[in-house]
């Protein structure tokens, strides 16, 4: 489902491309841990039913801009704790996730990453595996409305997993994030 050619040919010369949603949103307490600037990428093969951004889905929305002006507006980026990579599916992107996803650590921040893929299936293609690499936290699994709930941290649906890919790939086993992995305590009214 890598939808095109991750390149194009501007000003003479050639650049990497990605199809976005929309612009950064810098300064997000509920995409990930801290607070985040996420990268809402075009195009989603899933189309789960319910899904909160299905303008995100069709492949030939959104904009394509070049990696270099997303890098320039994340050396502006100031007070964050990470990068999110949400869409859409960034794994549909995944050669242009990886370069901002290398980028945001060079920037000393970290990274999350949102997909609809099980990590165990991200694992069997070469080019996802390598954006893999580069992610610090994946929250896998397509949102499945009737698993749906508003007291679980950062994610939709009680069968997606928030996973530690760093210690899931050096223990070649899924560990999650269990610290999210529980409904949030109740608040007493």
């Amino acid at each position: 489902y890598c939808w095109s050619l991750p390149f194009e040919y501007s000003k003479g010369k050639i650049v990497m491309t990605i199809r976005l949603a929309s612009t950064l949103q810098p300064d997000s307490i509920v995409d990930g841990e801290g607070i985040r600037t996420v990268v809402w990428t075009q195009g989603c093969p899933h189309h789960c039913p319910f899904c909160h951004n299905p303008q995100t889905h069709d492949f030939n929305g959104g904009y394509v801009v070049e990696l270099d002006d997303i890098f320039k507006e994340m050396n502006k980026l100031r007070g964050q704790d990470g990068i999110t990579l949400s869409g859409g599916d960034p794994m549909v992107q995944p050669l242009q996730c990886l370069e901002i996803a290398k980028y945001a650590h060079k920037l000393g921040l970290n990274v999350w990453c949102y997909t609809g893929y099980l990590y165990e299936n991200i694992l069997k293609n070469e080019k996802q595996k390598a954006l893999l690499e580069e992610v610090d936290v994946l929250v896998d699994g397509k949102f499945l409305i009737d698993e749906r709930s508003l007291d679980l941290y950062y994610k939709g649906s009680a069968n997606q997993r928030i996973i530690d890919v760093k210690e899931s790939l050096q223990r070649n086993e899924v560990i999650l994030k269990n610290e999210y992995m529980e409904k949030r305590l109740e608040l007493v009214k």
